[in-house]
């Protein structure tokens, strides 16, 4: 684990809107995704036409891009963080894996917030059964790499199902570019980061960081009753469901998203 970011200046990011902007945005995908996945929010009329400067930046080693020595989650915050002050970001968007991303920035004291998460997980039982599977299998000797391999060759032909007609061949195609090995060790580090809080609304809760959470009405990411209730009663966290939407909800309503991003931003 790390607190203090190690020295990466590889970052894949992906830039819109004024460069004399009022505000800036740091968008986080999440796991195994790219910048692609914020396409549709990026061009959506409440941000394409607000003077906010949108920074769109893949988490680094995801979809085939280079990634950090460290590959926790508090390492990951900790360069989340400091791109975001490198860019003079005020808001940071973040989705899934992103999402928590961008939680632990708040935790760790690497951004003050406003956060808007999309679709996080708060426990290790909340996340996908599909992807828990797949970090168990991947920590057996001589099994992982084939588990993983596996997977990656699924996924896109799953994800085309929930994928917007127009958007399918070319977020596949970013989802394909992802490295089986890569794969294994960060989400090995993701797990281990959930089970090492065990929930972490409290730990968003007491971040003092103001949090939008942001879930689709048909997300495959749960949330049990008794984390929805410890958010609600959180005096920085506001809830928001996004209807006709599921764990993709920035791609499946970006309108929505878009709104409430700009909302955040510039009230």
């Amino acid at each position: 684990m790390s607190s203090a970011p190690e020295k990466f200046d590889a970052w894949d990011i992906k830039e819109s809107g004024p460069a004399d902007a009022v505000a800036r945005v740091l968008l986080l995908p999440g796991g195994m995704c790219s910048t692609a996945f914020y396409d549709d929010l990026m061009a959506a009329p409440p941000l394409a036409s607000a003077p906010v400067r949108l920074v769109a930046a893949t988490l680094p080693g995801h979809a085939g891009t280079t990634p950090p020595h460290d590959l926790s989650m508090e390492s990951y915050a900790a360069l989340a963080g400091a791109l975001a002050a490198e860019r003079g970001c005020d808001v940071v968007v973040g989705h899934s894996i992103g999402a928590n991303v961008a939680l632990e920035m708040g935790a760790g004291g690497h951004f003050a917030g406003p956060v808007v998460l999309l679709s996080p997980a708060f426990s290790a039982s909340d996340e996908d059964k599909a992807l828990a599977i797949a970090n168990s299998l991947g920590r057996v000797p001589g099994v992982g790499m084939l588990a993983w391999a596996g997977l990656l060759k699924l996924t896109p032909r799953v994800m085309v199902s929930n994928l917007p007609p127009a958007r399918r061949e070319a977020l596949t195609a970013e989802f394909e570019k992802n490295d089986p090995a890569f794969c294994r060790q960060v989400i090995r580090h993701y797990f281990d980061y959930l089970d090492r809080y065990g929930a972490l609304v409290a730990r968003l809760r007491d971040s003092g960081v103001p949090a939008w959470v942001v879930r689709g009405d048909h997300d495959d990411v749960g949330l049990s009753a008794e984390e929805r209730a410890g958010l609600q009663a959180s005096p920085n966290v506001t809830m928001v469901s996004i209807p006709d939407a599921g764990h993709l909800v920035m791609v499946d309503q970006p309108v929505a998203v878009a709104e409430l991003v700009a909302q955040v931003t510039l009230d």
